[in-house]
């Protein structure tokens, strides 16, 4: 680890998950590299980590180019020092039906969420690996293990990076090397990614409720960083549809075929021709949250139970203990 505050990379940093992730690692002091395509977002992410008492770099990068990101880890590393933490988490994706999406729609969703990932991977990897320390945080989803209707490029990069990632794992462990890799499996999320992704639906997405801020990822993600198991699972229904998919997909099939439709759409018509964001970003600070803050949750008790297991397998062995000691008195 550096000397002084740690230095964290963050992708997709300029709204969002990104962009609330910057606000937590700043409250901690943190040098945070804020990369993504947005110039307005970016500067409001820098505002914001230097607002809480951190340090902001801001890096303009495409992540689907490996050229761009690896010049960006080059600047990071010559004007904050050693990357310590790099957090992928740039995303793109289409609402659509499958027959009617282009080939260069899934080529450009699968170059930012799918390959965005393993170019910052590739980029974390090439200074970490020589100082053998540093932790990479893979930014998932429920959609990693469980594809549903209407999002089937972004559901195909999610699933492509768990496979990657187990990939890197078992070369990690073989190295015995000291850098550590950990995927945040998240739920739904109250972000502005719904009034920008492009979209073929007749009415205006949602996520799937129950809907979560990007505030309860965040906390996620920072402690994922500074405790990397292998894997999160963030929320109450990742948790279900993860294990729910693992032991009867096929019930899972005729559920999302009756029900996805709906669930990804609320109240009014959407605009077919707003702008979106899938080739070039929108201009203006779009901040953290969605449309949907008095809908969304803002603590989740699965994640909690999970931050907190060690604390919570040892008073559940405390109260036993004493349960047990009172009964052998009793006798």
């Amino acid at each position: 680890m550096n000397e002084g505050p740690e230095v964290v990379v963050i992708t997709g940093a300029s709204a969002g998950v990104g962009r609330a992730t910057a606000r937590k690692f700043a409250r901690h002091g943190a040098r945070v590299a804020l990369l993504a395509r947005g110039l307005d977002g970016l500067e409001g992410a820098r505002k914001d980590v230097e607002r809480l008492g951190g340090k902001a770099l801001v890096v303009p990068v495409d992540v689907a180019d490996a050229n761009q990101v690896e010049a960006g880890a080059n600047q990071i590393e010559a004007e904050l020092g050693e990357i310590d933490i790099w957090v992928n988490n740039a995303m793109a994706s289409v609402f659509s039906p499958i027959k009617e999406m282009t080939p260069e729609e899934f080529r450009r969703v699968t170059e930012v969420t799918y390959l965005g990932y393993v170019y910052g991977t590739l980029a974390a990897l090439k200074r970490m690996l020589a100082r053998d320390r540093g932790v990479i945080v893979q930014v998932g989803s429920a959609l990693a293990y469980r594809g549903i209707p209407l999002q089937s490029a972004y559901c195909a990069a999610k699933h492509a990076v768990q496979g990657f990632c187990d990939s890197l794992r078992c070369e990690l462990l073989h190295d015995k090397s000291r850098v550590h890799l950990t995927m945040v499996q998240l739920p739904a999320l109250n972000t502005p990614q719904f009034g920008w992704v492009k979209s073929r639906l007749p009415r205006k997405a949602q996520p799937v409720p129950p809907i979560f801020q990007p505030e309860v990822a965040a906390e996620a993600i920072y402690f994922a960083a500074h405790d990397p198991r292998r894997e999160f699972y963030v929320g109450a229904p990742s948790v279900a549809v993860i294990t729910v998919n693992k032991f009867a997909p096929a019930l899972l099939d005729h559920y999302l075929a009756r029900t996805g439709y709906d669930s990804q759409q609320h109240d009014g018509a959407e605009d077919p021709n707003r702008a979106d964001n899938l080739w070039h970003p929108l201009p203006g600070d779009h901040g953290a949250h969605g449309a949907f803050d008095t809908r969304a949750l803002s603590w989740s008790p699965q994640f909690w139970t999970s931050e907190h297991r060690t604390l919570i397998a040892l008073t559940l062995m405390a109260l036993g203990v004493a349960g047990l000691v009172a009964l052998l008195k009793n006798r």
